[in-house]
């Protein structure tokens, strides 16, 4: 275990000064010895970081020469690309890239979860749109972010599916860092309580496509509300 965690300490040290700028995209990684001896660690251990990162495309095998940083617009692993995202420089845009996402998978998640949820289900989202009601009327951002979060996630796991659910939690933390920063503005909050609102009732009625299109006006809502209180185009 402790391994494991030495690697996973030093992927996301490059990892970081990488997208920092420290260590360049196109340019060649520095030697294995040098990184294992400024991270303080063997160079079996950098070795297995780099494999890790040339699994996502971070790193790319240049034979008979050292390994070369690729730019991020060649990265092919979630956790990186989302790591990048969260930047300054890149999170207006990227943010934008996530609500295209969340389009195309949450509707049809809302879709499915309109057949499949449980009792237990609606009364679990029933209770997150009240704490997000409470929280809102408190003017208390980080648990109606939670409940926020918590109701979406109701809905994925309602929606039975376990590829799903394994390719919505890499964006977890982008999604809890664009929430805060949106749910800071009370005529954001006003209308994610609208929206959610009207996404449990469709999914009350068990109609899939209410449902759907329950789930596609949140998303629309939300990117008009990003672009106007938070972009400010």
């Amino acid at each position: 275990m402790a391994k494991v965690s030495r690697t996973r300490e030093v992927v996301d040290r490059l990892l970081d000064a990488i997208i920092a700028g420290e260590l360049r995209a196109s340019e060649q990684l520095p030697p294995e010895g040098d990184i294992a001896a400024q991270l303080g660690v063997s160079r079996l251990t950098v070795r297995e970081a780099v494999r890790l990162l040339q699994a996502q495309g971070v790193i790319v095998q240049v034979p008979g020469s050292r390994h070369r940083i690729a730019p991020a617009s060649e990265w092919t692993g979630l956790e990186a690309v989302v790591r990048h995202a969260r930047t300054e420089g890149a999170r207006e845009r990227s943010s934008l890239e996530l609500l295209e996402v969340r389009v195309m998978i949450e509707t049809g998640a809302a879709q499915l979860a309109a057949e499949r949820r449980s009792a237990d289900d609606l009364e679990a989202l029933r209770a997150d749109l009240e704490r997000m009601r409470r929280a809102h009327a408190d003017g208390d951002v980080d648990p109606f972010v939670a409940a926020d979060l918590d109701f979406h996630d109701v809905i994925l796991r309602a929606a039975d599916n376990r590829i799903l659910l394994a390719t919505m939690r890499p964006l977890t933390s982008m999604l809890e860092a664009t929430r805060a920063e949106t749910s800071a503005v009370l005529d954001i909050r006003e209308h994610a309580i609208a929206e959610h609102a009207a996404v449990l009732d469709a999914l009350e009625t068990g109609d899939p496509l209410a449902a759907r299109d329950a789930m596609a006006s949140h998303m629309r809502q939300t990117r008009d509300d990003l672009l106007r209180f938070v972009h400010q185009h």
